[in-house]
């Protein structure tokens, strides 16, 4: 159960992470934060290890789970991601019950501190 709640917090960034700041707190936000994952692979600290999720440009993303996949209920998911304002907003097709959520998301360095519209928080780090 700890382990499915840590994986929930990962999952949630959808998403997720860049190396570029937009205001002087670090936070990522509108085309700044676009820009920062469109095309890019996110990679989610969990527990268990690193979970990638690749955000496409059109818009679509796809996660494979690997060894989580107990924890997904299956092995790779596709979904949508969008960025609203200040969040990065995204929606799997079956991980997280299809479940919009949304992330505002701040840098420190190469790690990406994220915080989900409920309330969890995790960290992710963008590859190129």
């Amino acid at each position: 159960m700890r382990y499915q709640m840590a994986f929930v917090a990962c999952m949630a960034i959808g998403t997720s992470v860049a190396f570029a700041k937009d205001v002087d707190n670090g936070q990522l936000q509108g085309t700044t934060l676009q820009k920062a994952v469109a095309g890019k692979t996110v990679h989610l600290s969990t527990p268990l290890g690193s979970l990638p999720i690749r955000f496409r440009i059109d818009g679509t993303m796809y996660g494979r789970a690997g060894d989580l996949a107990f924890y997904t209920g299956s092995a790779e998911d596709t979904g949508r991601w969008w960025v609203a304002g200040e969040k990065l907003c995204q929606r799997w097709r079956t991980w997280l019950s299809g479940t919009t959520y949304c992330f505002t998301m701040r840098q420190q360095g190469k790690t990406v501190h994220w915080v989900r519209n409920d309330g969890l928080r995790g960290k992710a780090i963008i590859v190129g």
